[in-house]
């Protein structure tokens, strides 16, 4: 599958500079996969959290969302998406690349990447591309799915996904984002109940993987934190760290093409 050519124009808009001033705002591109990609009205209420990651970052810092469901590293690379995103991207800009959620489907060959070999050999093609280009490379480890043991305990479903990530990010000397021990960390802490007000649980549906306003609001929140203290973003950077976010800001577009979902 082949990117089309409005998905090339839109990805180009995106990182058009501002013109006055002579400041350009950054742009921070997403490369990931549903749990971080743009929803359209037919998916209501399931949110990525990138479409809430603006609502902590400043006008200096424009979110340019190219995540897609169902998408891993390799899937990603393979349809063109990685250099579509390299034809815009620019000096100063970030590219912020999560992936493992289908990385890990083993019976798909057009996604499945071992952790220790494919895996960290496709993430390198993000990091060079990103760096021959002048932008900076973060890494994030997947954000985890709500799933508890008999005990209440949030537990692990990544596998060594998290680690040869972990591992690359060191090699590499690239920024890492640790959102994987962030949520779960923080679905231990909301529990067992509390934790189904922050996926898509709705009265036909008990999704433990995807999110709907309230949670993908959490895990933007840790990103955004997570990037002010590994100094990817500044200070003047964020704001509303500690702030109520309305759930009433996340909208849900029209799609306009069909590969837009």
């Amino acid at each position: 599958m082949s990117l089309t050519r409005r998905q090339v124009s839109l990805a180009a808009l995106a990182a058009v500079p501002l013109r006055g001033a002579g400041v350009r705002r950054r742009t921070l591109y997403i490369a990931g996969d549903s749990t971080a990609a743009q929803k359209y009205s037919t998916e209501a209420p399931e949110t990525g959290w990138g479409m809430a990651l603006p609502f902590f970052l400043r006008k200096n810092v424009k979110v340019s969302n190219q995540a897609v469901n169902g998408r891993s590293s390799k899937s990603f690379v393979d349809e063109g998406r990685l250099d579509a995103i390299l034809t815009t991207i620019r000096p100063g800009d970030l590219l912020l690349v999560q992936f493992a959620h289908n990385d890990e489907k083993t019976a798909d060959p057009t996604r499945y990447t071992e952790p220790w070999t494919t895996y960290q050999d496709y993430l390198r093609l993000y990091i060079e591309g990103a760096r021959a280009h002048g932008a900076r490379p973060v890494l994030a480890t997947p954000v985890e799915r709500r799933r508890f043991d008999a005990d209440g305990n949030a537990v692990p479903t990544h596998g060594d996904y998290p680690a040869a990530m972990r591992a690359l990010a060191q090699q590499e000397r690239v920024a890492l984002l640790d959102i994987e021990a962030l949520s779960l960390a923080l679905w231990q802490r909301l529990g067992v109940e509390e934790t189904k007000v922050y996926f898509n649980w709705t009265d036909t549906e008990q999704d433990n993987t995807h999110f709907n306003p309230p949670g993908a609001i959490a895990v933007a929140r840790l990103v955004a934190r997570e990037s002010l203290r590994t100094r990817v973003l500044a200070p003047r950077d964020v704001v509303r760290l500690r702030d109520d976010i309305p759930t009433s800001w996340i909208t849900w577009p029209e799609a306009t093409d069909a590969s837009d979902l």
